[in-house]
């Protein structure tokens, strides 16, 4: 065993105080510079609107700039990816959805979804409606699964993208229901929609901003909603548990992660200010605008759904045999 002179200690041990010394300071100084907020989408839309609103109240909060970043492109995986390469300090920051734990199931990623990154927290969740079109002869859940029953692959249901989360939604419906639905993938929620009205599909599984209004005008039929409780806007209409089908609980989900290794202690300041921006009157009369619910967790809660429904989706899309190109 090598000893040191005892100079040579007290200056190693020196040393090693002042590193651990001035990585607290640098921490607890955060932020001191500019953050970059990535959302891994267009510009437009409930992400930006997401992004935009917590990086306001940041900036206020903080004195310093969080500017929004769209980097679309890749099905996320571009902006993603940006944020994997970046230093894990706590000066990017990421949005991201549901898809985040279900791509990587589906195609090659550059990064693995869960130890890649670090949870901060989650900022809104919504629940999803099932509609029909209305010349359907089905007005309940159960009808609908009596209806399926009857016509095994001769009713259709939409989805906003192939492997997205309305895509599952609806192979999970099969699954629990004991039915077989045929899906017809769209390329976004607004031509399914279209669509659904038309006839040309009988089924979607949507986020309630896109059809209630529809449903109101009688365009469509709401048959029932994820989640604990009713919509607001369509208080008639039950949730899966009331009509009988409690296995049935589905929510989209967006929440922001840093780079795996960020201090923990930066995590947690971000967290901690995020949650109390959702906490605010303006932020849930925003999400509610948005049809969605805030949706406040802590860093380990957050990864712990992460994990939850990486593992959901995943048993869905193996049972479904579900690709994408």
């Amino acid at each position: 065993m090598i000893r040191l002179p005892l100079a040579a200690t007290r200056m190693l041990t020196l040393s090693i105080l002042m590193a651990v010394a001035a990585s607290a300071a640098a921490q607890q100084a955060y932020p001191n510079k500019p953050i970059r907020f990535i959302t891994p989408y267009a510009p437009g839309g409930s992400t930006t609107v997401m992004a935009r609103l917590v990086g306001q109240k940041l900036s206020e909060r903080w004195g310093q700039q969080v500017f929004v970043d769209n980097r679309p492109g890749g099905n996320t995986i571009i902006g993603t990816e940006a944020l994997v390469k970046s230093p894990p300090d706590g000066y990017t920051i990421l949005l991201v959805a549901s898809t985040h734990v279900i791509l990587s199931n589906l195609t090659t990623t550059p990064y693995d979804p869960i130890k890649d990154f670090a949870p901060i927290a989650t900022l809104g969740v919504s629940p999803q409606v099932l509609v029909l079109n209305a010349s359907v002869p089905a007005n309940t859940v159960q009808e609908v699964i009596a209806l399926a029953k009857s016509k095994p692959g001769q009713l259709n249901f939409a989805s906003s993208g192939a492997g997205g989360p309305t895509h599952l939604s609806g192979e999970l419906f099969n699954i629990i229901a004991g039915v077989k639905t045929q899906h017809i993938p769209y390329k976004g929620a607004g031509p399914a929609t279209i669509d659904l009205i038309g006839g040309q599909v009988q089924m979607f599984y949507s986020v309630p901003i896109n059809i209630i209004a529809h449903v109101k005008s009688g365009k469509l039929k709401g048959i029932a909603v994820t989640g604990e409780t009713r919509l607001t806007a369509l208080p008639r209409m039950p949730t899966f548990t009331e009509a009988g089908l409690p296995a049935f609980d589905v929510k989209t989900w967006n929440g922001v992660l840093a780079p795996a290794g960020t201090p923990k202690q930066i995590i947690d300041k971000l967290s901690t200010e995020i949650g109390a921006i959702l906490a605010t009157p303006a932020a849930k009369e925003i999400f509610d605008g948005q049809g969605m619910h805030t949706f406040v967790s802590t860093p380990d809660q957050f990864g712990a759904l992460m994990r939850s429904d990486m593992a959901k989706y995943l048993k869905v899309i193996k049972a479904a045999n579900i690709k994408i190109d």
